[in-house]
């Protein structure tokens, strides 16, 4: 089992939590699947994609639950993705957690991962 992760905003995340499944947000829709990040991928993607952003939601999700639909595919200078084919289906989520701003401008991520 490996931790992958999701950034979102939390009234989308909320709306997947009455919806019981994700179907990504703005920039997965685009691209047609559900970008996510390793744990050694996360800080980058939030500081990259994210920056001086609040009320986001860091989700964790065990991606050997994900099945065919995972991918991990080339990206930023060649490093491998997660990426997800299809809707998340809640179940899968480990743990979502606020992702608040630092007083840097900066997230802090859970120290518990």
């Amino acid at each position: 089992m490996a931790l992958i992760y999701k950034i979102c905003p939390r009234p989308v995340w909320q709306a997947a939590e009455k919806a019981g499944r994700f179907d990504g947000a703005g920039i997965d829709l685009s691209d047609g699947f559900i970008h996510f990040s390793t744990a050694m991928q996360v800080a980058e993607t939030a500081a990259k994609h994210f920056a001086g952003q609040r009320d986001l939601v860091l989700v964790a999700v065990d991606d050997a639950l994900l099945g065919e639909a995972l991918k991990y595919e080339p990206s930023r200078g060649g490093a491998l993705f997660p990426h997800l084919y299809g809707p998340l289906d809640l179940r899968h989520v480990a743990w979502a957690r606020p992702l608040p701003l630092g007083p840097d401008g900066t997230h802090r991520f859970p120290s518990a991962w």
